[in-house]
């Protein structure tokens, strides 16, 4: 069920790519009269297939069919702390992995390297990789990091200062290294990996104590950002300035109104042809909207809640805590990012840059994404197979393992001697 929600969304994902991609391209002047175009191309399959897009589709199903074939439960077992683990081990592996991912974030500020897009350098490329987001490194990341810490913490992360303070200074150092070029990423990273920490044990309440200092992290974050600042007033108001701060959310939510029920038909949405920015990417939902309607927003949404509800279930069958968390952590990453970016489509929330898992165009994602989700699927596997021997061999291991009870002393008579 994984695999095929995540074949789905890849599949509906490029081919609303490559239509919302489609452009009109001017007739010459004196051709056909002064400012004419020529009509939009259909959509061609074969130029489906071989785009941008389409490239990127083959690599996210080889990334999830070779993450699909790991052997989860050797490399958890490899993975897991020594037995009793003294916590200052523990602590160093955390800081060490946070020092890293901080580390990978910096590359965007190598100057050499970097690529600033729409004033915000979030961008990396490299002469064989090419272009990528060391953000989407950071947020999958932090997963397995703080999945590991939690299982090997076990109960001491109820503790406050011992257990859960640790963590939450690591996610707080690299959500907020993100949040320097990326509000909406940053906020993301932190909200999933908080509920991963939820369900590793950490007492709610102890969340609440962060609140304000987090709150108040957020409010200097976008106070310090004129453009930020700006996003929110138009949210309040996008009708206040509908050429300049408001155009974007306003242009949003006209596509996704002049859809309807049925949809204006694939290809054939209107607003993608100079009026919708960023159609590609973060607002890939609008142009669902508008061109296959209520129905077809409708079963993109239905397909992401049958993906969640089967990584519920891989989450409830699995009984190895490392495994499980992890499972938990991509579970909230996938869904908070989901319900980020439609939030912001619908015109819910402030604009900003989230895109839609395994939809939006973008390459670094899909790979990364697909990839964790197939680690998901040999996660199930390795939880089925430690199922199956403790229905078999376990049984039987688990009671010669158990010491033999010495029987109980005979009850003996007044004058009987003690037995031997």
């Amino acid at each position: 069920m994984v695999f095929l929600c995540t074949l789905a969304l890849l599949v509906v994902g490029v081919v609303m790519v490559n239509s919302a991609g489609m452009t009109v391209t001017p007739v010459p002047e004196g051709v056909a009269g002064l400012g004419a175009v020529s009509p939009a191309a259909p959509l061609d399959t074969m130029s489906i297939v071989t785009s941008r897009s389409g490239a990127y589709l083959a690599l996210a199903i080889l990334a999830f069919g070779v993450c699909a074939a790991m052997p989860m439960r050797r490399l958890a077992g490899i993975a897991s702390p020594p037995r009793h683990a003294p916590a200052g081990y523990l602590y160093a592996v955390l800081i060490g992995g946070t020092l890293l991912t901080i580390a990978v974030l910096a590359l965007v500020y190598v100057p050499s390297i970097q690529r600033e897009r729409n004033f915000s350098a979030r961008w990396v490329a490299l002469p064989v990789v090419g272009s990528f987001q060391p953000s989407e490194f950071a947020k999958w990341g932090m997963i397995p990091l703080i999945a590991w810490y939690a299982a090997a913490m076990g109960p001491r992360l109820r503790s406050f200062f011992w257990g859960l303070l640790p963590a939450v200074a690591a996610v707080g150092g690299v959500a907020g290294f993100i949040v320097l070029e990326d509000l909406g990423t940053g906020v993301l990273v932190a909200t999933a990996l908080c509920i991963l920490l939820i369900a590793g044990g950490a007492r709610i309440w102890h969340f609440l104590l962060f609140v304000p200092p987090a709150a108040l992290g957020v409010f200097i974050a976008i106070s310090g950002s004129p453009y930020r600042v700006q996003r929110i007033l138009s949210f309040l108001d996008p009708f206040a300035d509908p050429r300049g701060s408001g155009y974007h959310m306003i242009q949003s939510m006209s596509t996704v109104a002049g859809g309807g029920l049925a949809g204006r038909g694939l290809g054939h949405g209107i607003q993608k042809f100079g009026y919708l920015p960023e159609d590609t990417t973060d607002f890939l939902f609008a142009v669902i909207c508008e061109e296959t309607g209520l129905a077809g927003a409708s079963a993109v949404i239905a397909v992401y809640l049958v993906l969640a509800w089967a990584l519920v279930g891989v989450v409830r069958r699995q009984p190895i805590p490392v495994l499980r968390y992890f499972v938990v952590g991509v579970l909230a990453t996938v869904m908070t990012q989901a319900i980020i970016n439609l939030v912001v489509v619908t015109g819910l929330g402030p604009t900003k840059g989230i895109a839609l898992p395994l939809l939006s165009s973008g390459g670094t994602g899909w790979v990364l994404t697909a990839a964790s989700l197939g680690l998901v699927c040999a996660i199930d596997r390795a939880g089925r197979d430690a199922r199956t021997r403790d229905d078999g061999v376990g049984i039987s291991a688990e009671i010669e393992s158990k010491p033999i009870a010495e029987p109980a002393p005979a009850q003996r008579g007044p004058g009987e001697p003690l037995a031997a």
